[in-house]
C-alpha cells in the first residue's frame, strides 16, 4: 500500500514569512527548497556537521592521501587526491 503523504511543520520568524509572502505555493517552494538542500549535504556527516567517533577514524584514514586544496579557477576547496594531484574539472571557455 503507498503512504500517504505526510505534514510537516516548522517554525518560521517574521522575516522569514514577510519574504515568502509573493510566493503563490509555498508548499511546493518549502518542498523544493528541502530537495535541494538535501541533494548538497555532505555524505559523511548528513549535514550535521559532526563526525561520529568511527567516522573521523575513517576520514582521518582517507585524509592521510587526500588534501583540501583551494582550486587556482573558481577558489572553492576541494579535496584532492595526492596520487592525482591535477584533475580538470572546470572547461575552458571557446574562443
Amino acid at each position: 500500500m503507498p503512504r500517504k503523504d505526510e505534514v510537516v511543520t516548522f517554525k518560521a520568524d517574521e522575516a522569514l514569512l514577510d519574504s515568502m509572502k509573493g510566493i503563490s505555493n509555498r508548499s511546493e517552494f518549502i518542498r523544493s527548497a528541502v530537495m535541494n538542500a538535501l541533494e548538497n549535504v555532505c555524505p559523511v556527516c548528513k549535514g550535521s556537521g559532526i563526525l561520529t567517533p568511527n567516522q573521523k577514524r575513517h576520514w582521518e584514514a582517507f585524509a592521510h592521501d587526500h588534501k583540501l586544496k583551494e582550486c587556482a579557477n573558481c577558489h572553492e576547496f576541494s579535496l584532492v587526491c595526492a596520487k592525482m594531484p591535477h584533475q580538470r574539472v572546470h572547461r575552458r571557455a571557446a574562443h
